[in-house]
């Protein structure tokens, strides 16, 4: 009672963050005024803090009146270079900038978290950690990475890390968490074909590098329908092109970007060597020169299965048994992967649909939208889980065989 009692006290204040947020938003590594309202509202809520991690990341620390295990809370805290296209009195006051993904109520909802387990500290054993990340957005780079080669968890160093985000596919009220894979592998790639130009109406004299390209597409493709084993996972998108200057000249390059998905990480070496040894063939067979720049991206987000269970049942405690449905993992990117490649944790996913009157646009779309309600409802949660993680680990419940 004393935990939903203090959330409805955090819920109007975390409302009004998350629209000033949303109306502020900034790209990833240029979080400084996010990150200067992170430190101010919490020096008021009396929560110590350190910065300097990746540049605008912020650890606020929060110590029980017992020693006891460590539990990291993370949100991410940057915007996309997405121009908003909703009619809101706090849509984005910055052009071709949006929080388009969440990460304006992640940063809110943890703060309002932090603000509640601060009050709570007297019955707390041990030490909650919360992790506000820049540049989660800056794939393959990411700012999870460098807030621990800064010495994020020096200090301090987390038993288990959560890390919460809304899903717009889920309704008010249910939480989407899996004890294996939960997101995907995430690379990017560029290609550029050379070739030669000409006039269009003499195509034997040159080597037309749109044709070269075509071809590739239509090559690269078959990894996912002819290689890739149809129980697995992966895709391979081709999501720009660039080549031409007019109707009539034959182009002599074309570039190709995309991205590659996956989950396990066998499936990744086969596509990504597939990938290679297609691009040098095709470029062989049409006498051309291919130029690969292949970025490896976030790996795939694996939660430990005990702590995805831990996140099942805290959401069932505060949004009842039937709050968290089957799901399946999503091949979206995600930079918590990193912190779960170095401590055992949990990602899951909070729902935030719209009602039902309106219309509902997806994560990185200009329209997209969240239903605030749930936003009380992830600090309770993320509350929840926080101290029933704690008691775990006063138990010495530390690790589990997949950590």
């Amino acid at each position: 009672m004393k935990l939903k009692q203090l959330v409805q006290s955090v819920e109007k204040e975390v409302i009004e963050l998350r629209r000033h947020f949303h109306q502020h938003p900034e790209m990833s590594g240029e979080e400084f005024e996010t990150s200067k309202t992170i430190q101010v509202r919490l020096a008021e809520a009396g929560i110590p803090f350190k910065t300097g991690y990746a540049k605008t990341g912020v650890l606020g620390i929060i110590k029980g009146v017992k020693p006891g295990g460590t539990v990291a809370l993370r949100a991410d805290i940057d915007a996309l270079p997405i121009q908003e296209e909703n009619d809101l009195s706090y849509k984005s006051g910055t052009h071709n900038k949006m929080h388009a993904c969440g990460h304006d109520a992640h940063t809110a909802m943890l703060v309002g978290t932090g603000k509640v387990l601060n009050q709570m500290k007297s019955e707390m054993a041990g030490t909650i950690l919360l992790v506000f990340q820049p540049a989660e957005e800056n794939a393959p780079v990411g700012g999870s990475r460098q807030m621990m080669d800064d010495g994020l968890f020096d200090e301090y160093k987390p038993d288990v890390i959560f890390g919460q985000h809304v899903w717009p596919d889920l309704p008010v009220g249910e939480v989407g968490v899996l004890p294996h894979e939960i997101m995907g592998a995430s690379d990017r790639f560029k290609i550029t074909v050379n070739g030669s130009g000409g006039h269009a109406s003499m195509p034997h004299q040159s080597n037309d590098a749109i044709i070269i390209a075509n071809n590739l597409i239509t090559q690269l493709q078959t990894i996912v329908s002819r290689n890739t084993d149809p129980l697995d996972s992966a895709v391979l998108t081709i999501g720009k092109i660039e080549g031409g200057y007019r109707y009539n000249v034959i182009a002599d390059e074309v570039s190709l970007e995309g991205t590659i998905r996956t989950f396990k990480p066998e499936v990744k070496d086969m596509v990504k060597n597939r990938f290679h040894s297609i691009i040098e063939g095709v470029g062989k067979s049409f006498d051309a020169q291919m130029t690969i720049d292949y970025l490896d991206g976030y790996p795939a987000t694996v939660n430990s299965p005990q702590w995805a269970e831990e996140v099942r049942g805290a959401a069932q405690k505060v949004l009842g048994e039937n709050s968290t449905p089957v799901v399946s993992p999503s091949l979206g990117g995600e930079d918590f992967s990193r912190f779960l490649k170095e401590y055992p944790g949990a990602f899951y996913w909070l729902g935030t649909s719209v009602k039902e009157t309106e219309t509902q646009y997806p994560l990185h779309d200009p329209r997209f939208k969240i239903n605030e309600s749930a936003l009380v409802k992830g600090v309770e949660v993320m509350a929840q889980l926080a101290l029933d993680t704690l008691k775990k680990l006063e138990k010495g419940v530390l690790k589990d065989e997949n950590c």
